[in-house]
């Protein structure tokens, strides 16, 4: 590269709010960003790839004169400009990803268990996966209401989704919201107490959202997390996620416990 790219680099994050905000976006250290545009170091390949194509120039091009490099990204437009403001979503978003770091120690796996909101009076097991990407904490939740004990039932007769969302930490509660993938047709929120222990085994909450019924119904029910590990056999896992019987006994007694006794009724949420 030349001694042209710190101040090439320098142009084109001049089309953004801040440098932070571009290293963000490419994940690349903001240390090492600054070396590249001060000409201390110059990126490697990987790394030179990822910036040529989060601006759209090609590497040649940023070896180019300053002149001749500002006319270049000049005759291409505004293209390289954001909107002014900027994604008013990611912005308004924005104040929660700074407390992002304290959910590192709950990626991983989970069993989620759930008073199912379409099947009164069962148990919905579901497989879940919290983790870290660019600096977000999202996570993907599989669901699949088959029947346990219904050898019977038909395969077109079972319900699979597939939720995606994201997760936030404010205030010593965990805030997670996702939608449904396949079908696009509602959103959930779940919030979880955290755990103060060293080992996270099992954690209590509350998920809201509506039922996969014809009404849409919407409904609240209590809600345990228990941790499985950051890797998994997921094949295995992914057999055990179904509907259970509130008696079933791969059911653990603590964690039907956990989830008695809380129900919506006529828009209002009830301890029993």
């Amino acid at each position: 590269m030349s001694e042209y790219l710190g101040a090439n680099l320098k142009l084109l994050c001049s089309h953004y709010r801040s440098i932070a905000e571009v290293c963000r976006k490419l994940a690349i250290n903001r240390a090492q960003f600054n070396k590249y545009l001060s000409g201390q170091s110059q990126p490697t390949a990987h790394n030179l790839k990822r910036i040529c194509d989060f601006f759209g120039v090609e590497a040649y091009e940023l070896s180019l004169p300053g002149e001749q490099f500002a006319r270049l990204i000049g005759a291409r437009g505004s293209g390289l400009e954001q909107p002014a403001g900027g994604d008013p979503l990611l912005e308004l978003l924005q104040p929660l990803r700074e407390h992002a770091s304290s959910l590192a120690r709950y990626c991983g796996y989970y069993f989620e268990y759930a008073n199912c909101m379409s099947v009164p009076g069962q148990i919905l097991l579901s497989l879940v996966q919290l983790r870290e990407e660019r600096g977000n904490y999202l996570f993907e939740r599989q669901e699949r209401q088959e029947p346990s004990r219904a050898a019977s039932a038909k395969a077109e007769d079972w319900v699979r989704c597939r939720y995606l969302g994201a997760a936030f930490y404010l205030q010593d509660r965990l805030f997670l919201i996702d939608y449904e993938s396949l079908t696009g047709n509602e959103m959930s929120q779940t919030i979880l107490i955290p755990s103060f222990k060293s080992r996270i085994a099992r954690l209590n909450g509350l998920k809201t959202g509506v039922s996969s019924g014809d009404l849409r119904t919407p409904a609240c029910t209590r809600v345990v997390w228990e941790f499985l590990g950051t890797e998994i056999n997921r094949v295995n896992a992914y057999r055990q996620v179904m509907l259970y019987e509130p008696d079933d006994p791969r059911i653990d007694p603590d964690i039907r416990q956990r989830l008695a006794g809380a129900h919506i009724r006529d828009g209002l949420f009830e301890i029993e």
